[in-house]
């Protein structure tokens, strides 16, 4: 497997105490799904900061495409133009008075002229859905309006490795879906997605692969069609089953449908059942009301 990050034996402190990773190892396969699922407190987001030299590891080493990072400012130049990171609460990370002051600060840096500038936030805004509100002031934009603009103000840097921190959160359905198509587009693109979520269910149906973390450790690495075989390494990090794993087993069980390999959505299950199993009144309908589903 090629890893273009990866974490061996880290180790980080906050100066209250409070351990953020301990003896965290992982490796991030380039050009693919990658969901980082953990309760809250597990390290996600200092897993994520490290990933791209946010932070430095206190213990244990960081590689990016085979190597140590270099964490003089060359090298932290480097890998934060390759490696772009979006927070999880966008007022952390937009800080300019228009849309287009703010995806434009990145490419600045990074000495381009005017002209290529335009072109790229043009680019990230089209990407992202914001095209239209390229003068409108940041304060003025919606919840997921801004997490679309921190997404734009990364993609301008045109980064290969694009990590985000609870994207899906305070995000309608329609957005989540707007996002993940956006997301399936950069894989597409050959860009590596490494996302954080406290929903298992979603990251189930998209990610090609799964990471656990429970107090700091990444505590199992699977591929996401292998989750399944995987039910004491969820419990452990506090992680239900997903639903459709869960309908899978007490629609079998019943008898309603013949055992077979559970699909990785609900949609999917449900499209392999007869019409007339889901039909008005049919008990299948109760199923959803047991307390396990709830």
């Amino acid at each position: 497997m090629t890893a273009v990050l990866e974490l061996i034996e880290v180790g980080h402190v906050y100066p209250d105490g409070r351990a953020g990773l301990q003896h965290c190892s992982l490796r991030l396969r380039a050009a693919a799904r990658h969901a980082i699922l953990g309760a809250n407190g597990a390290g996600k987001t200092t897993l994520l900061q490290h990933l791209n030299a946010l932070l430095r590891p206190q213990a244990g080493q960081v590689h990016f495409r085979g190597q140590p990072i270099d964490y003089r400012r060359q090298g932290l130049q480097r890998v934060r133009q390759e490696v772009g990171l979006v927070f999880q609460n966008p007022d952390r990370q937009l800080f300019s008075a228009n849309v287009y002051e703010d995806v434009s600060f990145g490419p600045l840096n990074l000495g381009l002229d005017e002209r290529q500038v335009r072109q790229l936030v043009v680019q990230a805004l089209l990407a992202v859905g914001m095209a239209e509100h390229v003068d409108r002031p940041v304060q003025e934009l919606s919840f997921g309006q801004k997490k679309r603009v921190c997404i734009a103000g990364v993609l301008a840097m045109q980064p290969r490795v694009l990590l985000l921190d609870e994207p899906m959160a305070g995000l309608d359905a329609e957005m989540q879906h707007e996002l993940a198509v956006l997301l399936d587009g950069l894989i597409d693109q050959g860009v590596t997605v490494v996302l954080t979520s406290h929903d298992v269910d979603f990251a189930y149906r998209w990610a090609d692969d799964i990471h656990l973390l429970a107090a700091g450790r990444c505590s199992a690495s699977f591929p996401a069609a292998d989750l399944p075989q995987h039910t004491e390494a969820l419990r452990v990090a506090v992680q239900p089953l997903p639903l459709v794993l869960r309908l899978h087993a007490a629609l079998t069980e019943r008898g309603w449908i013949a055992e077979q390999t559970a699909p990785r959505s609900v949609e999917a299950l449900l499209a392999t059942l007869p019409p007339a199993r889901i039909g008005i009144g049919h008990p299948f309908s109760s199923i959803l009301s047991e307390p396990r589903f709830l």
